[in-house]
């Protein structure tokens, strides 16, 4: 018995320590990657607004709400409302989470510049992180960083092409 209390302890500790932590870090972060794909700048451009089925988005729902361009990504049980802040083709994209209800939320902007043997493609995220377990994990566990290098991982296997992340 007492084993097992001092088990729960220990585990009851542990929740308060990372919810703690938590609460200690900001919830605004910016994380910056750039990758260089032999890809023009149109190429990588199209892939960013076009469908996202190359990087496991199972369906894509565009929303008619007579303001910016809204769409909602869904993969598996989850899904994610988006909305258009910039286009500006083929240089530059910005999107934002436009669903309050998620602990997460904030911007990507795609910075698209063209190379002698291709383009450099520059992920910007300026995200928050509400739920403070989730503000945990996010900068201590998995990094800021992890989304968007998923992200250029799976547009290097949509193009065949190894990029360079920088």
């Amino acid at each position: 018995m007492r084993w097992l209390l001092l088990i729960v302890g220990v585990l009851v500790l542990l929740v308060l320590v990372i919810v703690v932590i938590g609460f200690l870090l900001p919830k605004s972060h910016r994380a910056t990657r750039t990758a260089r794909f032999h890809q023009p700048a149109d190429a990588i451009f199209a892939a960013i607004t076009g469908p996202q089925d190359w990087r496991g988005v199972e369906k894509t729902e565009l929303s008619n709400s007579g303001g910016p361009r809204r769409w909602i990504e869904k993969s598996g049980r989850h899904s994610i409302t988006f909305e258009e802040l910039a286009s500006e083709p083929p240089r530059l994209y910005r999107s934002r989470i436009a669903d309050p209800t998620l602990p997460f939320g904030g911007t990507w902007t795609w910075q698209i510049s063209p190379t002698p043997d291709g383009c450099a493609c520059q992920i910007t995220e300026d995200g928050e992180v509400y739920n403070p377990v989730f503000r945990f994990v996010s900068a201590l566990i998995i990094g800021h960083t992890k989304t968007i290098d998923d992200y250029l991982k799976a547009m290097e296997k949509k193009f065949n092409d190894p990029a360079k992340i920088l």
